[in-house]
């Protein structure tokens, strides 16, 4: 599969999504461990994840420890994969989402994730901003876990320009990566990617085919989308994500994925090439 930078390192020009495995709707484990292995198999090196993927306020990490299993039960092959994972945002199992970007709760909550994980986590994203917390605060708490190893690189997360700036200000080359919403359906991050292209960070559009409940209706609601996959024989949800990776060198989606069939056309994307007329009638 093709490759793209993050930071010093290279991974997979796709990425997974582990929530669709670990929310609402999730699948048993088996398939969700299939689905995992499923996107190894095809290239995959950069699986996206975060403390707060789980249904019940019991099971916090539930989707960081699924990650861990089925990349032990793959064995060796699995020695290149980047887990990405996140803190500072929370669900209290009421099916709500709360924000606490303190430094304390970022440093207890990054130190469980390493622990789930088995090892340094290889990039940690801060999830969300809080608006109770100072933000220059919360990427401090950044800076102190890759001071202690707990962590080797980081990201921001549904940050705009400014918050990236501040991000980088602190964190200097140990900033690698935003993750944004960005999809044909929500394109108002697109100002975020352009600014990570020209500082040279990579951008990660989450939900990059328009959500768990969107994905499936992507042809439907954006027709350019379909007619481009008629006539290249693909799914729109291939269009999509080949047309993300061809606005900018730097951009790398993560799909979410809770079946095996999934990824494995989404990784086909990568392969998919548009024509100049069909990238500016897909932006169009």
């Amino acid at each position: 599969m093709q490759q793209r930078p993050l930071g010093p390192r290279t991974v997979s020009a796709i990425g997974l999504g582990g929530m669709p495995m670990s929310i609402e709707g999730r699948p048993d484990e088996a398939r969700s461990l299939a689905t995992i292995h499923a996107a190894l198999d095809v290239g995959v090196t950069l699986i996206d994840t975060a403390d707060a993927y789980h249904l019940v306020a019991g099971e916090v990490g539930h989707n960081e420890r699924l990650i861990a299993k089925a990349l032990r039960e793959y064995g060796s092959g699995a020695a290149d994969v980047v887990v990405a994972t996140k803190g500072g945002h929370l669900r209290p199992g009421d099916g709500s989402w709360t924000q606490d970007g303190s430094p304390a709760h970022l440093l207890e909550a990054a130190h469980a994730s390493a622990e789930r994980l088995g090892g340094p986590i290889g990039l940690y994203y801060y999830h969300r901003p809080d608006p109770k917390v100072p933000y220059a605060d919360s990427i401090g708490a950044l800076q102190q876990l890759l001071e202690d190893g707990t962590i080797l690189l980081a990201g921001v997360s549904n940050a705009s320009v400014e918050q990236i700036d501040i991000a980088r200000d602190i964190l200097g080359d140990k900033l690698v990566a935003v993750q944004n919403q960005f999809s044909p359906s929500h394109l108002e991050s697109l100002p975020e990617m352009e600014h990570c292209a020209e500082v040279g960070l990579t951008f990660l559009p989450w939900s990059p085919l328009g959500g768990i409940r969107g994905a499936g209706a992507l042809g439907g609601r954006h027709t350019a989308f379909q007619e481009v996959a008629d006539a290249h024989g693909v799914s729109p949800q291939q269009v999509a994500l080949a047309w993300e990776l061809a606005l900018s060198d730097y951009v790398i989606p993560i799909p979410g994925a809770s079946r095996p069939e999934s990824i494995i056309d989404s990784a086909k994307a990568v392969d998919l090439v548009l024509t100049d007329d069909e990238l500016a009638k897909l932006s169009a």
